[in-house]
């Protein structure tokens, strides 16, 4: 992992890796992509096949040399009426607490100033943070990227995500916040931003909409894919935990393609997800590398990964999991059929309605789609179906606040 991370051997690499992408191995995709039988799955069309091997084929290169993503704000600082840049006042202290609070101090994280990106509506003086009304309706939307990459940033092609969401919910929800947590890095780089440096940025997200904006709780969705699904589930036990005076919970929390087993604890059978779904996903390599996992454990033990509801929420050495997911608001899970890490998705749909009830969860499978299909445009007709059935979940839950 990593090893041509270094000059003048990443150079070196980069340009036999684009050579050998270009010229070798997408004329053989693309022969094997043309007959159905030897796609990762007959349905797919063949578009889909090569676009699972182009990811492959990228993250390859990129835990080669570089995965963690440094974002700038400076540029888009500059110029907030045309980016929807706003910054984010640090978490006061005291609204860090207990496990959160204990693994802060063994990480030395602390709260700080970030910044995040509006989409959507403009008020009449042209600024995306303008005060809402009582009855505005917000999307609060934490970014994917394995914790070492991503932005929130309407450049960034994870801005896809909220962007569908609110095409296709035109008049439900007019516009969303996505805040830029701080990004986790570990050797053989510099370690940063260990666990709990994105939840506490995510909360000081979630308390700018509160008291900034003065959007009211109930109006409020929280979602997140992939690793942001993660941090929203982390977020919202962080809220229950918290109690309800300062920081009330959100209406409803929409995961998509949440990343809830970071110890890898559903890999081992033979029929695990991870491995029936190897050809037809392109996650592996985030999650056996373990880079990721360290990055968020920093100075924690090891077998907190496996251990810690915080960390892996579906893991399935949690001693206790009962009552982990108590008092969730209404959950709209989705998920792909094709995905590695469906197995712990199905475990977070049961543990969450053992702990709330059926009717809490909303929990919809589409079996050819792979990882956070809804960021990828292309992705049809499984994006649009599930951008539907958001949008008739979202009207039957925010007509019920």
């Amino acid at each position: 992992m990593f090893e041509f991370r270094r000059q003048p051997l990443k150079s070196f690499y980069l340009f036999y890796a684009a050579l050998s992408i270009v010229f070798i191995r997408l004329p053989y995709w693309v022969i094997i992509s043309a007959i159905p039988r030897a796609r990762p799955r007959k349905s797919w069309p063949m578009s889909r096949a090569l676009l699972v091997q182009a990811m492959n084929a990228i993250l390859g290169v990129l835990y080669a040399t570089s995965v963690t993503e440094e974002i700038s704000p400076d540029k888009d600082a500059a110029a907030p009426e045309k980016t929807g840049f706003v910054w984010v006042e640090a978490l006061p202290d005291d609204l860090v607490q207990g496990d959160v609070a204990a693994m802060a101090k063994t990480n030395n994280v602390r709260p700080v100033q970030v910044f995040g990106y509006w989409l959507g509506q403009r008020g009449s003086d042209g600024s995306h943070g303008q005060q809402a009304d009582s009855t505005e309706k917000v999307l609060y939307h934490l970014h994917g990227g394995g914790y070492t990459r991503g932005s929130g940033s309407p450049k960034s092609p994870t801005a896809a995500i909220p962007k569908g969401i609110l095409s296709q919910c035109v008049g439900l929800v007019d516009r969303s916040f996505c805040v830029d947590y701080r990004l986790s890095s570990a050797a053989p780089f510099t370690p940063a931003n260990p666990f709990p440096a994105a939840l506490i940025d995510a909360v000081s997200g979630y308390r700018y909409l509160i008291d900034v904006v003065k959007f009211k709780p109930e109006n409020i969705i929280i979602s997140g894919d992939s690793a942001g699904g993660h941090l929203a589930v982390a977020l919202v036990r962080y809220l229950i935990q918290l109690g309800h005076s300062s920081l009330p919970l959100p209406a409803a929390i929409i995961l998509l393609s949440p990343t809830v087993d970071w110890a890898c604890t559903h890999d081992d059978p033979e029929s695990s997800s991870m491995r029936t779904n190897a050809k037809s996903d392109f996650v592996s390599i985030i999650l056996k590398s373990g880079y990721s996992a360290k990055g968020l454990l920093g100075n924690l033990p090891w077998d907190d990964l496996s251990r810690d509801p915080y960390l892996s929420p579906a893991s399935l050495k949690i001693a206790n999991p009962a009552g982990t997911f108590a008092g969730f608001p209404p959950t709209l899970l989705v998920v792909g059929g094709a995905e590695q890490t469906r197995d712990p998705m199905r475990t977070l749909r049961d543990r969450i309605i053992a702990d709330t009830q059926v009717s809490n969860l909303h929990y919809l499978e589409y079996e050819d789609a792979f990882h956070d299909f809804i960021g990828v445009t292309i992705h049809e007709p499984e994006r649009t179906m599930a951008l539907k059935e958001i949008q008739t979940w979202l009207e039957q839950i925010m007509s019920s606040v």
